[in-house]
């Protein structure tokens, strides 16, 4: 069978596909923002406050390697975050609407 662009097109304009991208887009934007203003943080005191990174902590650990390893917790965590948010709130209507469509087929 041919590909039917009307199709897609009818299903990007409606308001469940709407609904959809709000449920993305409401969830990734906000915590890209935060995630890339941390990570500028990150970048920016090592470059600028070097003194204050240099702060040992405990032992030989130091505020920078805290930082740094807390990064790559914050990453895991958001990725974690994310995946969950998509089972439940995006997985069932993205299923939803591909359902609807191979029913029109």
């Amino acid at each position: 069978m041919p590909a039917q662009p009307d199709r897609f097109t009818d299903v990007q304009t409606s308001g469940e596909f709407g609904e959809l991208r709000r449920a993305h887009r409401s969830f990734a934007f906000p915590l890209t923002v935060a995630f890339v203003a941390w990570y500028l943080l990150y970048v920016l005191l090592s470059n600028y406050a070097g003194e204050f990174m240099d702060t040992t902590v405990v032992g030989n650990i130091n505020v920078a390697l805290v930082f740094g390893l807390a990064q790559f917790l914050t990453t895991f965590l958001i990725a974690w975050w994310y995946s969950r948010h998509a089972a439940a709130n995006i997985d069932p209507k993205a299923e939803a609407l591909k359902a609807r469509m191979e029913a029109a087929e």
